[in-house]
C-alpha cells in the first residue's frame, strides 16, 4: 500500500507536468526559434522561475544536502549566498550584452553568436562540442539522482535502473512534445512548488525534533566541528574557488545561457537578476540545513545513499516524503529537459547547419532537434546505469568544465581587441588543462588550496589576452557588431 501511494504521487506529478507540455504544444509554432526560445517572449516571472527551475537539479536536492551532512552547513554560504550573488552579477554583465546581440541578430546559441563575431564556423563548432561534452555528465547526474532517490524512498522496491529510466522516458517525451514554451510553463510551476515543499519539509522535521535549537544541539553533540566556520574541508580557498567556478559555470550552461536570449525586454532581465540571490537563499537554506541537521538526528543514511530521502522517511508521513521526492524528480526533469533542448540546438545550429547542411529548412531543423533529444538522453541513460561517480563529482566536473568558457567569452563581449586566434587559444588551453587535471595523474587537482577549475579559468584569461595582443584580427571578423549600434530595447 505504501509503495502504491509513493509511486502514485510521483507518477501523478510527472503526468501533470506532461499535460502542461501538451497544452503548450498546441500553442507552439513549428519553427526552430519558437522550439528553442519561445519566440523571445519571456516576462519576468517566467524568465526568473524557468532559470531557477532549470538549476534545481539532483546537485541541489541530493548532492548539496549530502555535502552538508558530511562536512557541515557552510555549504549554504557557497551555494546559497556567494554563488547566488556571483551569478546575479554575471546575469547582467554577460546576459544583457547577449540579449542585445540576440535581439538584433537573431542568435539562438552562444556558438552562433561567437561564430558570427569572429567569422569562424570552427570556433562555433568548438563551443558546441565543448558544451555538449560537459552537458553529458550533468544530464547523467539527473538520471543518477532520480534512480537513487526512488530506490531509497521505496527501500529497493523500485530498482535504480527503473528510477533512472522513468525520469529519462518522461524528459524525452516532454522535450519532444513541449519545446521551450512548455518547459518554461512547467518550470514556473515546479520552481514555486519546490520552494514551498522544501520549506514545509524543514519546518515539519524541526517540529518533530523540537525546533532548530534542539536540532542544532544534537548536531553539536554528534559533530561539533560542523558548527565551526572554516573546517578542514571548507577552507577559504576551496569555498571561493567553488563559488566562483559554479557561478561562472552556470552562466555558460547552455540551458541557462540561452535564456539570456529569450527575455522579452531589458526590464525583464534586470528584474530577474535582481531577484535571483533571494531565490537562491530561499531554496538552499532549508535543503542544506536539513542535510546538516540530519548528522545529529540519528538518521540512518545508507552507504553511498542520499540524506534528504532518509530524513523525510524518518520524520514525515509517507505521502509527504513522496510528494517532496516527486517535486525533486520534477526539478531534475526541469533541469534535464532544458539541457536536452539546449543540447539539441547546439547540435543542429552549430554542428549540423555549418558542417552538414547549410540551407536546412526550419521544419527539418525542428525535426532534427527532437531526434537529437532522444539520442542524447538515451546515451546518457546508458552510461548512468554504470553509476560511474558520486553526484557531487559529476556536478563539480560539469560546473568547472563550463566555467572554462566564461572568461574568454566575457573578454570577447567587452574587448574589441579580442581576435579569433585569441579566443580559440584561450578556450582550448583552459579546457585541455582542466581535462588533464581530471584524467592525468601528474596534473594536480588543486594548487595551494585553489581548485584546478579556478586555475584553468585564469589560464584561459591570460592566453586569450596574450594571443589576441600578438595576433591581428581576420578581415572577415565583425568586431563592430559587438560594440556599435546596439539599441537598448
Amino acid at each position: 500500500m505504501t509503495l502504491t501511494i509513493q509511486l502514485g504521487i510521483i507518477v501523478g506529478y510527472l503526468l501533470l507536468a506532461l499535460v502542461v507540455g501538451l497544452v503548450a504544444y498546441r500553442m507552439t509554432d513549428r519553427t526552430a526559434e519558437d522550439f528553442y526560445l519561445a519566440s523571445r517572449t519571456f516576462g519576468t516571472v517566467v524568465l526568473l522561475f524557468t532559470t531557477f527551475a532549470t538549476l534545481l537539479s539532483a546537485f541541489t536536492f541530493f548532492a548539496g544536502p549530502n555535502v552538508a551532512y558530511h562536512e557541515g552547513p557552510e555549504w549554504v554560504l557557497v551555494m546559497g549566498l556567494m554563488d547566488g550573488i556571483i551569478f546575479a552579477i554575471l546575469w547582467y554583465v554577460i546576459g544583457y550584452k547577449q540579449w542585445l546581440l540576440g535581439k538584433q541578430y537573431d542568435y539562438v546559441t552562444l556558438g552562433e553568436m561567437l561564430g558570427d563575431r569572429f567569422a569562424s564556423r570552427w570556433l562555433r563548432g568548438l563551443v558546441a562540442v565543448v558544451s555538449l561534452v560537459w552537458l553529458f555528465p550533468y544530464v547523467m547526474l539527473q538520471q543518477v539522482g532520480a534512480g537513487t532517490a526512488l530506490e531509497a524512498l521505496t527501500e529497493g522496491a523500485v530498482p535504480y535502473a527503473v528510477g533512472a529510466g522513468l525520469i529519462t522516458a518522461f524528459m524525452i517525451l516532454y522535450v519532444v512534445v513541449a519545446g521551450m514554451r512548455g518547459i518554461a510553463w512547467t518550470d514556473t510551476l515546479q520552481g514555486a512548488f519546490m520552494l514551498v515543499t522544501t520549506w514545509v519539509a524543514m519546518l515539519w522535521v524541526l517540529a518533530v525534533v523540537g525546533g532548530p535549537g534542539a536540532a542544532t544541539a544534537a548536531l553539536e553533540a554528534e559533530a561539533a566541528h560542523h558548527l565551526a566556520l572554516g573546517s578542514d574541508h571548507y577552507t577559504i580557498q576551496w569555498m571561493l574557488s567553488t563559488a566562483i567556478v559554479i557561478g561562472f559555470g552556470v552562466a555558460m550552461f547552455p540551458q541557462v545561457n540561452q535564456r539570456f536570449f529569450a527575455a522579452g525586454s531589458k526590464t525583464v532581465l534586470k528584474r530577474s537578476f535582481a531577484l535571483w540571490p533571494l531565490l537562491c537563499v530561499l531554496l538552499f537554506v532549508p535543503s542544506f540545513m536539513l542535510g546538516a541537521w540530519a548528522r545529529g538526528l540519528d538518521v540512518a543514511v545508507p552507504e553511498g545513499g542520499n540524506v534528504l530521502p532518509a530524513v523525510l522517511a524518518e520524520f514525515t508521513p509517507v505521502w509527504f516524503a513522496a510528494l517532496v521526492i516527486a517535486g525533486a524528480m520534477a526539478a531534475m526533469m526541469s533541469s534535464s529537459d532544458s539541457m536536452l533542448l539546449s543540447g539539441s540546438s547546439y547540435f543542429t545550429r552549430d554542428l549540423y547547419r555549418p558542417f552538414v547542411e547549410r540551407d536546412v529548412s526550419e521544419r527539418r531543423e525542428d525535426l532534427l532537434a527532437r531526434v537529437g533529444v532522444v539520442v542524447f538522453a538515451s546515451a546518457a541513460f546508458a552510461v548512468s546505469l554504470l553509476n560511474p561517480a558520486t553526484l557531487f563529482e559529476l556536478g563539480d566536473a560539469a560546473f568547472s568544465g563550463f566555467a572554462q568558457l566564461a572568461l574568454p567569452v566575457m573578454i570577447a563581449l567587452y574587448w574589441r581587441g579580442t581576435t579569433r586566434a585569441g579566443i580559440t587559444a584561450g578556450i582550448l588551453s583552459s579546457q585541455l588543462f582542466y581535462l588533464s587535471s581530471l584524467f592525468v595523474a601528474a596534473v594536480p587537482a588543486a594548487y595551494g588550496g585553489w581548485t584546478a577549475g579556478l586555475v584553468g579559468m585564469g589560464i584561459g584569461l591570460v592566453v586569450t589576452v596574450v594571443v589576441s595582443l600578438a595576433t591581428s584580427p581576420a578581415a572577415a571578423e565583425r568586431r563592430s557588431i559587438y560594440f556599435d549600434g546596439l539599441g537598448a530595447d
